[in-house]
């Protein structure tokens, strides 16, 4: 199987990165993108600005392999995704030539002649990946490697608190009143004097409300309403001057500024039943009957879950609650903590039982927020240090993470304030004299 590619999943910057790791270790890469270019994704949210600086957005491995062609690293500054994705992605991209694939979409994963059953002489066997052009034609190729870099693009939650869609959410989204992208310039100008509701608490959440609020102050009669479902705002704005991305910290800080001024209302413990359509816009109905006034349009920005579909027929072990892999859960579960600890990790904690077979990227975060780009450069380093027998390099610890300022727990899913909930971040409660648990709470 020496001869055959590293199959790698989706031209990102996570699988392009792996194939220049792959490439500089002397292996064969080949990348599968089922867009018509480089980081397709990406492109779709182009007017999205980063909170992470160029240098944190530029994979070493892909560095040296640009410069090679005359390429010059951006040395500063906050890209927007176009940006990104035109200054470093689409030059990655072209350096790496054929060895990319567009129009490709990968339908299927398995071993030769081997289906989940069977376990005789299965690693033994290269892997069968199953791919469908533009056109619908179907082929398949063989590799020694796969290396999961789809993302989670594709497949955003949705507004359903079930984690269902709501209930008239898919004919909303048909007619292009619910979407899951925060606005554009161009559509943040068309919703001013409207109503505009946003559903979720993470960074693409806070970045629309900075968008919008924009608006409100300008033009009066422009109304952005921000539904959570948690209890209450807990640590929803991060950690502020405390976090080490300072453009992160940002968001939150602006996020906050503009719910103190009274320029965006804040329902809290409103968990979607169902969107109807009414002549004066979408309502949202919540689980406990209440109801929210007309919006022109709902912006849902409740995260991303990974497509498992094509890898039904290899042998996966996965977290039940967050579909991560199982030994990388523990550290991104934001049931459990919220600190943003997450220490770096490699071939080690992605790898699946099925072997030659990792799960990068965003997509290694399963349903869990707050990946970077750095964290997914280090994965893909260890990846390709594992799979071309640097085991040594693949176990070594190339990065620090930034800290994100915020270790307060995560909280219970009722519970209004995290830190009387508790959570790995939260010192132990104590028992007091009357057999009564002692809560110390912070106030933030």
């Amino acid at each position: 199987m020496e001869d055959l590619p590293v199959v790698v999943v989706g031209a990102g910057p996570q699988g392009l990165a792996a194939a220049a790791h792959l490439l500089e270790r002397g292996a064969r890469p080949l990348v599968l993108e089922m867009g018509t270019g480089p980081a397709a994704s990406v492109a779709e949210w182009s007017h999205v600005r980063l909170f992470s600086p160029w240098p944190e957005l530029v994979d070493p491995a892909a560095a040296r392999l640009l410069r090679g062609h005359g390429w010059e690293a951006p040395a500063e500054g906050y890209p927007t995704g176009g940006e990104w994705r035109e200054r470093y992605l689409s030059p990655l991209a072209a350096a790496l030539g054929d060895r990319v694939r567009y129009d490709t979409e990968v339908t299927g994963v398995s071993r030769r002649g081997r289906d989940r059953l069977v376990s005789a002489g299965r690693d033994q066997q290269p892997f069968t990946v199953h791919v469908r052009d533009a056109e619908g034609r179907e082929s398949k190729l063989e590799g020694r490697a796969v290396v999961d870099a789809s993302g989670t693009w594709r497949q955003p939650n949705p507004a359903g608190a079930d984690g269902l869609p709501a209930l008239g959410g898919r004919g909303a989204a048909a007619r292009g009143l619910l979407s899951h992208l925060p606005p554009t310039p161009e559509q943040v100008d068309r919703l001013a004097g409207r109503h505009v509701v946003v559903v979720g608490s993470g960074h693409s959440a806070l970045t629309a409300l900075n968008d919008l609020t924009g608006v409100v102050r300008a033009v009066p009669g422009t109304r952005v309403s921000w539904v959570l479902r948690r209890g209450g705002l807990g640590d929803t704005f991060g950690g502020g001057a405390a976090d080490e991305l300072a453009q992160r910290g940002a968001l939150g800080i602006r996020a906050r500024e503009a719910v103190e001024a009274g320029l965006v209302d804040v329902i809290t413990g409103f968990r979607v039943e169902s969107v109807e359509q009414t002549g004066a816009g979408l309502v949202l109905v919540a689980q406990d009957g209440r109801r929210l006034t007309p919006a022109h349009r709902v912006v849902v920005l409740t995260g991303f879950r990974p497509d498992l579909s094509f890898l039904s027929e290899l042998r996966l072990d996965l977290d039940p609650v967050l579909q991560s892999p199982r030994q990388l859960a523990a550290e991104i579960d934001p049931n459990l903590h919220s600190c943003g600890s997450v220490r770096p990790h490699g071939a080690a904690e992605l790898a699946q039982p099925e072997p030659g077979l990792y799960v990068v990227g965003m997509k290694s975060y399963g349903r869990a927020p707050t990946f970077l780009a750095i964290t997914g450069y280090e994965q893909v380093r260890s990846v390709a240090a594992e799979l071309t027998g640097d085991h040594g390099a693949a176990a070594r610890v190339e990065l620090t993470l930034p800290d994100t300022g915020v270790c307060g727990g995560a909280g219970l899913f009722d519970e209004p304030d995290p830190a009387v909930a508790g959570g790995c971040c939260s010192p132990a409660p104590s028992i007091g004299p009357d057999g009564r648990q002692e809560v110390a709470v912070s106030l933030r």
